[in-house]
């Protein structure tokens, strides 16, 4: 991670950095695409964190979660999903978060059934 963020608490201590050129780019081509970077820093910022940051229970859950509602998604909704993911994979220069990008999709079940 790339450092603290002031000001930015949860459960009582300051959260890492997780992704802010979101917080640097004044608009989205679409809420999709917003909604979606949101979801990749949530998600990066949960697989990332260590016991001490958050119950892994609760992590467990909260990836469930996210996996069950991209399950539910029709196929074309998938598919835009799945393709987000890529781009912002292909745009993205940290290593680590670009494979991590690249995972996403299996890992919380949108290719499944995609046609």
């Amino acid at each position: 991670m790339d450092g603290d963020v002031s000001g930015v608490w949860w459960d009582g201590r300051t959260l890492p950095l997780i992704h802010w050129e979101a917080a640097a780019t004044p608009s989205y081509p679409s809420l999709t695409r917003a909604l979606a970077e949101a979801l990749v820093d949530v998600l990066w910022f949960i697989d990332g964190s260590e016991d001490a940051q958050m119950d892994q229970d609760d992590a467990v859950k909260v990836m469930e979660g996210v996996a069950h509602v991209v399950s539910t998604l029709p196929s074309d909704q998938r598919q835009e999903l799945i393709e987000l993911f890529g781009e912002m994979a292909a745009a993205e220069n940290n290593p680590a978060r670009r494979g991590f990008l690249e995972d996403v999709p299996g890992d919380f079940g949108p290719i499944d059934d995609v046609s």
